[in-house]
């Protein structure tokens, strides 16, 4: 090995690889709205579960297959438990159908901007990126499909709900989607808990009646357990069997996760209860913002993303950093189109009046 290859011992092409920044995790007493979680704590019955874990559980291996989890998220979606695989946070399931699904040098379909995870793990997998714009009211352009297909793309990422925009694609035009295009469309499903009700929409009957659709959920946001790292994919038995049996780590959810995620979705109705409040908080804090002057994107997510009115701020960055100076975090991001904006998570009602109180005595400050 060489003096230089012992300097920079990682593979060629990661040296120069731009890494995915995770929001700051600022200290209890900070008011946190910058990585999406549900203000809200789990269910009580998860805290009881997890006060009742044994030493035995956590001695031995736990179900590889994560069976009874697997069962769980089944009957709630309707499903097969064969349809259904448990993975360590919603990162791991991106990061088992990259494997899976694209040989290295062909391409991934992505929607720009997005979730930075995406492009990272294509760099690492050593795939290209095929990038269609997103249009001016955050919607899939019509002619994502085409774009992907002539890029030679084997699976294309969706958010959706879109992150960071908070846009929804209706499921008509997903399996629209889906149909013209020749790989695998994956659903980021991550805020999907979020959509309001009234809008009736389900992704599950795509994701087992066709055979090119991958759903991702996770337990992170809608059900309070963004410790835990637990998420599930959905999709037909040719698509989940592979991830099941060859692909996944041999454990890759350990015993604590799938104990608490059954009794986090058999408590789905604790859950729904959450939604409800950070829905009716998602329309409050949206209100306060364009009060002040703000243009907020319509959301069915836990957060919103609103520009910042430029008459009255010096950028999106610096009242980013006014906020966090006086303990409230927000994301803001580096990228074309959002340099403007700022993410901002759904809090407790107390916590968004406080975010708003103190936005509005910042812009009033010479």
């Amino acid at each position: 090995m060489s003096a230089e290859d012992r300097s920079q011992p990682e593979r060629a092409h990661l040296r120069s690889m731009k890494a995915y920044v995770p929001g700051a995790q600022p200290d209890a007493r900070a008011i946190k709205l910058n990585t999406n979680e549900n203000p809200f704590p789990p269910s009580p019955r998860v805290m009881a579960a997890l006060a009742a874990i044994n030493a035995r559980s956590l001695q031995r291996y736990p179900d590889p297959l994560a069976t009874a989890f697997r069962e769980a998220a089944a009957e709630l979606h309707q499903v097969s438990p064969e349809e259904v695989v448990a993975t360590n946070g919603g990162d791991e399931l991106l990061r088992l159908a990259v494997t899976t699904f694209v040989d290295p040098g062909r391409a991934i379909g992505v929607a720009s901007p997005s979730y930075g995870v995406y492009s990272v793990l294509a760099e690492i997998h050593r795939a290209r990126l095929s990038v269609s714009t997103l249009t001016e009211r955050w919607a899939v352009p019509a002619d994502a499909a085409q774009r992907w297909n002539a890029d030679g793309a084997q699976m294309a990422i969706l958010t959706n709900p879109h992150a960071p925009s908070g846009s929804l694609t209706k499921p008509e035009d997903l399996e629209r989607l889906a149909a013209d295009f020749k790989g695998i469309l994956l659903v980021d499903e991550a805020y999907a808990d979020f959509i309001d009700p009234d809008l009736r929409f389900d992704s599950m009957a795509l994701a087992t009646r066709l055979p090119n659709v991958l759903v991702l959920r996770t337990l992170s946001k809608g059900y309070a357990l963004a410790g835990l790292r637990l998420a599930y994919g959905v999709g037909s038995r040719p698509l989940v069997e592979p991830m099941l049996a060859k692909t996944k780590d041999s454990y890759n959810v350990d015993a604590v996760a799938q104990a608490l995620g059954i009794v986090a979705l058999q408590d789905n109705a604790y859950a729904q209860t959450t939604w409800d409040q950070i829905r009716k908080e998602r329309i409050r804090l949206a209100e306060g913002l364009e009060a002040l002057g703000f243009s907020v994107a319509p959301s069915q997510t836990n957060f919103v993303l609103a520009a910042i009115p430029a008459a009255s701020l010096k950028s999106a960055r610096f009242l980013k950093d006014e906020l966090e100076a006086r303990g409230v975090y927000v994301r803001w991001f580096d990228e074309s189109r959002l340099e403007n904006r700022l993410r901002i998570s759904v809090g407790t009602r107390e916590e968004n009046s406080a975010v708003l109180t103190l936005i509005s005595d910042l812009m009033k400050t010479p």
